[in-house]
């Protein structure tokens, strides 16, 4: 009798601990489906242009300019010809001087793909600086210890110009 008794409880726990398996994996399987879901896709990335590498140069001062990026974008927003503009100016005014762009991103993304969005902001503030006349010699990028632009997720979707 006690036989009997035991071989149905141990069927019992046996399909007891197979549905416990079952959630855990269920629970497990469908946090990594939305954490791989929420990521966001990959921007385009376009290829930095010939000498357009960083530079080993202290920041000295506080920000002359800061052009900010829409989420994922690393073309130059329409609103930064004004900031482009006071650089450029503060440049043909002091000819011994360079500019010194750092590009910074915010949280979302993946760590690769914001290190290249803000190198990419970067390249196109430095575009749109020798498209102004400024030779590409006097137009240096510098990649920030720390890219991430913390506080605000658009204040830190940025790249900061310095005149030095």
């Amino acid at each position: 009798m006690f036989d009997q008794e035991d071989g149905e409880l141990n069927v019992v726990m046996g399909v007891l601990f197979g549905i416990i398996a079952l959630v855990i994996a269920f629970v497990i399987g469908l946090g990594v489906f939305k954490m791989r879901s929420a990521a966001p896709s990959a921007p385009v990335v376009a290829a930095a242009p010939a000498g357009a590498e960083f530079a080993e140069v202290e920041e000295v001062g506080e920000a002359l300019a800061k052009v900010y990026f829409g989420l994922g974008q690393t073309e130059l927003p329409a609103d930064a010809a004004a900031s482009i503009a006071t650089v450029v100016a503060a440049l043909q005014a002091e000819p011994g001087k360079r500019a010194l762009l750092s590009g910074y991103h915010d949280e979302t993304g993946g760590a690769a793909i914001n290190a290249e969005v803000a190198k990419n902001r970067a390249v196109s503030v430095r575009s749109a600086l020798v498209a102004a006349g400024i030779p590409a010699e006097r137009v240096l990028m510098r990649r920030p210890a720390v890219t991430l632009g913390g506080g605000d997720a658009a204040e830190a979707r940025r790249v900061e110009i310095r005149v030095q």
